[in-house]
């Protein structure tokens, strides 16, 4: 009897169990991870990103996880050397393998975007910077990671990158919203245009109010399921570095002594440069009637001249190339008028951090405060600032009037939207710059994971069936003492 007590009570249990329904349970999507190198003119730094595997209408929720400034100059300064290129990496290499879990790191994918220093370069010597491009990928493919190349960026990808990550940070292209516990497309997003100043380029990348006709620089892109087009256009040898040796080029041009007088240097600054260091870039390097190119020495003699220096800065733009159009930048570059915000970043911040001018004053008072800093002698300034870099510190006057006359004469900013630029240098926890926004595109050709799934009991069912079990054990016992 007991015997058959015990068979009936698991026939039951088999059975009952056979008829719980199952269902398909959906495990958390697992993290992924990338980095990208942004090597720029002056300097060289890694970034470490991260999103998960289910992505947002195929684009990859990207935040950032490390970044790391790589130790020295930017890798076109390596032209003599390439190998040291590679080898610079290495330290930020190492401490990205130590925030990236092991079992992810060969499938983590790395890129390195070379900007406006190696396309500089390229147009100088070409084998040096595919030399340089070649020993930076051997070292990177020396790491357990999925090295997917080292290429130069064109100016317009610079731009439009940079714009892709200030909007994202800005949750311009998608919000979590917690009523639908998912990421949503804003119903009517705000987009932010994106200014970025360099050592050796300068972008600008916004979406223009209406329809534009003849443009001249487009960029198209996919993001979160909704298509873009944004005007955007770099300027070669207008980056900050570049733009301080030609106005030095220019002077000495001008003068033609041993002994130059630099408005924009302060009063008892002496800067002696040779002239065959004009010849090491593109951007110098082209021959002046009113100068002949020599190893000879010539001494930079600072004024001080607030007014002096504004006007010298305003010659290194050729605004008649645009005639009578109010489409027009400089050199006959066609630009529709600036709409909307603006995030300016890079040397844009730097140098109005410096001269604290971050927080929202008028286009007067701003005027007002780089005319005074340019007055400033040597040894006020030295003293007034003994923890900046000796070798940057003169230079603040030129680089706020190239500021300047690039927002205002050039891209045509005025008093009315001047507060619609705004300088800073990161949105959340997240660095600006275009880095952010070339990960997230590369994140279209990175196919989505399908989300793991497993068989899994209905939560009511299963707690009804386990409570029957119990039951049903319970009887049986209490029957077999019977």
């Amino acid at each position: 009897t007991a015997i058959v007590g015990a068979l009936i009570a698991l026939s039951i249990i088999a059975l009952v169990l056979s008829l719980v329904k199952m269902e398909d349970v959906t495990l958390p999507p697992t993290v992924k991870y990338g980095m990208v190198f942004d090597a720029g003119s002056s300097h060289t730094s890694l970034f470490v990103y991260e999103w998960d595997s289910d992505k947002e209408n195929d684009t990859g929720v990207v935040s950032q996880t490390l970044s790391c400034d790589v130790q020295g100059q930017g890798i076109s300064s390596y032209a003599n050397d390439p190998p040291k290129a590679g080898d610079s990496l290495r330290e930020c290499l190492d401490k990205a393998l130590k925030v990236i879990p092991a079992a992810k790191q060969r499938d983590a994918p790395a890129y390195l975007g070379a900007t406006a220093g190696m396309r500089l370069l390229r147009e100088q010597n070409s084998s040096a910077a595919d030399q340089v491009l070649a020993e930076v990928g051997k070292t990177m493919r020396e790491y357990p990671m999925a090295f997917k190349g080292a290429r130069i960026l064109t100016g317009e990808e610079e731009g439009a990158y940079g714009w892709i990550t200030i909007n994202c940070l800005l949750d311009s292209f998608t919000k979590y919203s917690p009523k639908a516990h998912a990421w949503v497309h804003p119903e009517a997003a705000n987009f932010f245009g994106a200014l970025d100043l360099g050592g050796a380029s300068t972008q600008i990348s916004f979406m223009p109010k209406g329809s534009v006709i003849n443009w001249n620089e487009a960029s198209k892109f996919t993001l979160y399921g909704y298509n873009y087009n944004i005007y955007t256009h770099s300027y070669l040898c207008y980056g900050q570095n570049e733009m301080l040796k030609r106005l030095a080029k220019e002077l000495i041009a001008v003068r033609g002594q041993l002994g130059v007088d630099h408005p924009c240097y302060p009063k008892d600054y002496n800067e002696t440069v040779s002239l065959s260091s004009f010849r090491t870039s593109p951007c110098t390097n082209q021959s002046d009637p009113r100068l002949t190119i020599s190893d000879r020495n010539v001494t930079l003699e600072g004024r001080g001249n607030a007014s002096g220096c504004l006007a010298a800065v305003k010659k290194l733009f050729n605004f008649s190339a645009c005639g009578q159009s109010q489409d027009c930048t400089f050199d006959g570059v066609y630009q529709p008028p600036v709409s909307g915000q603006f995030i300016a970043f890079s040397a844009f911040y730097y140098n109005f951090k410096f001269l604290n001018l971050t927080k929202g004053q008028s286009l007067a008072a701003v005027r007002e405060t780089v005319e005074h800093f340019c007055t400033r002698s040597w040894e006020d300034l030295s003293s007034s600032y003994p923890e900046e870099n000796p070798d940057r510190l003169p230079k603040y006057c030129a680089n706020a009037n190239y500021i300047l006359t690039l927002l205002l004469d050039a891209y045509k900013f005025n008093e009315t939207n001047w507060n619609n630029i705004f300088f800073q240098m990161k949105a959340g926890s997240a660095d600006v710059g275009w880095m952010l926004g070339y990960m997230l595109n590369l994140t279209n050709m990175i196919p989505a994971e399908a989300p793991a799934r497993v068989k899994g009991h209905i939560p009511s069912l299963w707690a009804a069936a386990v409570t029957f079990i119990v039951l049903t054990l319970a009887l049986g016992l209490a029957a077999l003492l019977l």
